[in-house]
C-alpha cells in the first residue's frame, strides 16, 4: 500500500509532484533513449507511395502538438472514401531497440494537469514523427470505402509520405458545422459521423453521453469543470472506431495481431441495471439493448445522471487479448458491438505501433516482421499494468484538486445530485452541481435525487473530500 506523507501541499503543483513520485511514474528518458531519437528523427524510414497531394487536416484539442492522426474524405458515387493517415512511429522505432525498451516500460502518455509524461521523447512525439500541418511526414494510411449507409465495403493500409494542410480543433469543426459553413472534408465528416453512430445503434454499440470530470488551468491556478463532448469530438472517434474495426477485421482473418477486448454484460450486472432504471423512472422497452436505452439520455437529469453512473459496471474489464494462430474466443468489444483494435494513437499509446505494423504486414502480403510477433505476446500484460497507473494519476489528480479547492469551505452546503448509493455501508456519491466535484457522502441518500449536501472533510493530504447528507444525524 502506498503510504501518503501527512502533509499539506502548498501549491497544487506539489501535490502533482507528489502523486508523479507516489505512482513512480519517470522523470524523463535516460541519455541513451534522447539521443537514440535525435538520430532517428533524422533518418526515418520512408517507403511506400507519396500522397503528399491529398488534402489532409487534423483535428484536435488546441494547442496539441503530438498528432496522431489526419484524415481526408471524399463522396464516391454511391458512398463515401474514408483516408486516415496515423502517424508511422514504426519508421523510427523498432521493436527491440533502446527507444522501444523505454517505451514498453512506459506503455502510454500519462496525462497531468501541469503537463504529460510522454511515452516517447518530443523530438519524436512533438516533431519528427508528428503529422504537424505543412510538413510532410511518414504514415501508415488507411483507405476505407463506405457504401450510401455509411458500411464498409473495403479496406487498406499502406506505408506513405503524407503533408497535412490544416491544424483544426472541434470547436472550430463544430461551428463551422452549425452555421452551415463547413463544406467539404468538414461537412462530410459530420455526414459520415452521424451515419456511423446510427449503425453503433444498429449493432448495439454504446456510447455514453456522460459528461467528463477535468482539471483545468484557470488564472494561473487550475479548477474543475464537467465538460460534455462536442458533436464533433464523436463524429471524428467514429473514424477511429471505424478505422480500428478494420483493422481488427483484417488481424483476424489472418490469425495473427492484438485486439482491444471487452466481455459481454454479465447477466446478474444487467439485471440489477435494469432494475435501477425502472427505481429512476429510465425507460427500458422490451427487446431495447442497453445502447439503445442510453442513447439521448440527458445527463443534465439528475435521475438519468444517476443511471448513466450506475450502468457503467457494464462496460468494465476491457483488455487487450494477442494471438498468433486461432484467434481467441472472447475477439468482441461489447461497447463498439463488434471486434475493434487500438491503431490509431501509435504515439501516445504503445500497442498501437504493434498493432500497426501486423496490419502493415497483412495488407501487403507479407510476413510479419519476426521482431514485431515476438513483441505481441507481453503486450496486454503492459497495456494493463500502465492503464492503471495512468488511470489512478487521473483519479489522484482530480482527488487533489477537489480537496485543495475546498479546503476552506468545510461546514459549507452545496446543491447535489445522488449518482451512487452503497448498499452494503451506507452513503454513497453525490455530484456537485458547482463546483465539479464528484465525492462521498454519509446519510440515507435517495438515488438519483436532488439534496443539499454540507462538507464534512477536504484535506489535501490524504486527497480526502467528504460530505454528508444535509439534516442527517
Amino acid at each position: 500500500m502506498i503510504q501518503v506523507p501527512e502533509e499539506i501541499p502548498l501549491k497544487l503543483e506539489d501535490g502533482f509532484d507528489r502523486i508523479g513520485r507516489e505512482l513512480a511514474l519517470p522523470a524523463g528518458f535516460p541519455p541513451a533513449v534522447l539521443d537514440e531519437a535525435a538520430w532517428v528523427a533524422q533518418v526515418p524510414r520512408l517507403s511506400g507511395k507519396d500522397l503528399t497531394d491529398l488534402p489532409f487536416v487534423t483535428i484536435d484539442p488546441p494547442g496539441s502538438m503530438d498528432l496522431d492522426q489526419a484524415l481526408h474524405l471524399e463522396r464516391l458515387r454511391a458512398g463515401y472514401r474514408v483516408w486516415y493517415a496515423v502517424a508511422d512511429v514504426g519508421a523510427f522505432v523498432r521493436p527491440g531497440g533502446i527507444i522501444d525498451a523505454e517505451a514498453r516500460a512506459r506503455g502510454e502518455t500519462v496525462y497531468m494537469p501541469q503537463g504529460k509524461i510522454p511515452l516517447h521523447p518530443k523530438v519524436l512525439s512533438e516533431d519528427a514523427a508528428s503529422l504537424l500541418p505543412g510538413l510532410p511526414r511518414p504514415a501508415a494510411v488507411w483507405r476505407i470505402d463506405l457504401d450510401a449507409d455509411g458500411r464498409t465495403i473495403g479496406a487498406d493500409v499502406q506505408r506513405a509520405l503524407v503533408r497535412s494542410r490544416e491544424r483544426l480543433d472541434y470547436a472550430y469543426v463544430q461551428a463551422a458545422v452549425d452555421t452551415g459553413t463547413a463544406d467539404g472534408v468538414l461537412g462530410l465528416l459530420a455526414e459520415i459521423g452521424r451515419l456511423r453512430l446510427a449503425l453503433e445503434r444498429e449493432r448495439g454499440g454504446v456510447t455514453l453521453p456522460t459528461p467528463e470530470q477535468e482539471v483545468v488551468p484557470a488564472d494561473g491556478g487550475y479548477r474543475l469543470e464537467y465538460r460534455v463532448p462536442l458533436p464533433a469530438e464523436a463524429w471524428n472517434a467514429q473514424i477511429s472506431l471505424l478505422t480500428g474495426m478494420a483493422a481488427a477485421a483484417m488481424m483476424l482473418d489472418a490469425e495473427i495481431g492484438i485486439l482491444r477486448v471487452l466481455p459481454a454484460s454479465r447477466p446478474d450486472d444487467l439485471a440489477r441495471v435494469r432494475l435501477v432504471a425502472g427505481a429512476l423512472g429510465v425507460p427500458w422497452p422490451d427487446g431495447a439493448g442497453y445502447g439503445e436505452v442510453v442513447h439521448g439520455l440527458d445527463p443534465n437529469n439528475p435521475r438519468q445522471a444517476a443511471f448513466l453512473h450506475e450502468s457503467r459496471v457494464l462496460l468494465r474489464g476491457s483488455g487487450y487479448e494477442a494471438f498468433d494462430g486461432a484467434p481467441p474466443k472472447e475477439a468482441g468489444h461489447a461497447a463498439v458491438a463488434a471486434p475493434y483494435a487500438h491503431v490509431t494513437a501509435p504515439l501516445r499509446r504503445l500497442v498501437d505501433r504493434y498493432a500497426t505494423e501486423v496490419c502493415l504486414a497483412v495488407a501487403a502480403g507479407e510476413p510479419v516482421p519476426a521482431d514485431v510477433r515476438a513483441g505481441l505476446a507481453g503486450l496486454p500484460e503492459l497495456m494493463a499494468v500502465s492503464g492503471q497507473r495512468a488511470s489512478a494519476v487521473d483519479r489522484a489528480c482530480v482527488d487533489l484538486v477537489e480537496a485543495f479547492l475546498l479546503r476552506g469551505r468545510v461546514g459549507e452546503a452545496f446543491e447535489a445530485v445522488v449518482i451512487d448509493v452503497d448498499e452494503r455501508r451506507g452513503g454513497g456519491q453525490v455530484q456537485l452541481v458547482e463546483p465539479a466535484v464528484i465525492a462521498r457522502c454519509d446519510g440515507p441518500l435517495p438515488l438519483g435525487s436532488q439534496v443539499t449536501v454540507r462538507l464534512t472533510k477536504a484535506d489535501p493530504a490524504t486527497r480526502e473530500v467528504r460530505f454528508t447528507l444535509d439534516g442527517s444525524p
